[in-house]
């Protein structure tokens, strides 16, 4: 079976490139995209299994290139979990059919949500 693929779509490297390194870790193949304008093309030409999608970036907000990946044929029906340091530890969880991690995210957190999004995927 071949390793899950991950796209990190983070304007922060430094976290995209931690958050890759946990999931590399965990068995995944991972791509980051730190430009929130190329996240679409990133995730056409990548084909990911998931997306870990930080909420406020320049230039196109999370909610923003979700719904862009939602209307595009090669994209849709990949799963999202946003990322975010608008929400406390606290208040992470589902919203609006939605999940959201807040930053910054526990390794074992992470690995659990990716875990749990890709397996309830393909189900």
């Amino acid at each position: 079976m071949s390793k899950a693929k991950i796209l990190i779509v983070d304007d922060d490297a430094r976290l995209s490139s931690l958050t890759g390194a946990i999931l590399l870790g965990g068995g995944y193949e991972v791509r980051e995209e730190n430009r929130s304008f190329a996240a679409l093309a990133t995730a056409r030409a990548f084909r990911p299994d998931l997306v870990l999608l930080d909420v406020d970036m320049p230039g196109k907000d999370g909610g923003t290139v979700a719904a862009e990946m939602a209307a595009d044929r090669s994209t849709a029906g990949t799963p999202i979990i946003f990322i975010t340091s608008l929400v406390a530890q606290d208040e992470a969880g589902m919203r609006g059919g939605a999940r959201f991690l807040a930053k910054p995210v526990e390794p074992a957190v992470l690995l659990a949500a990716v875990e749990q999004a890709i397996s309830r995927h393909a189900a």
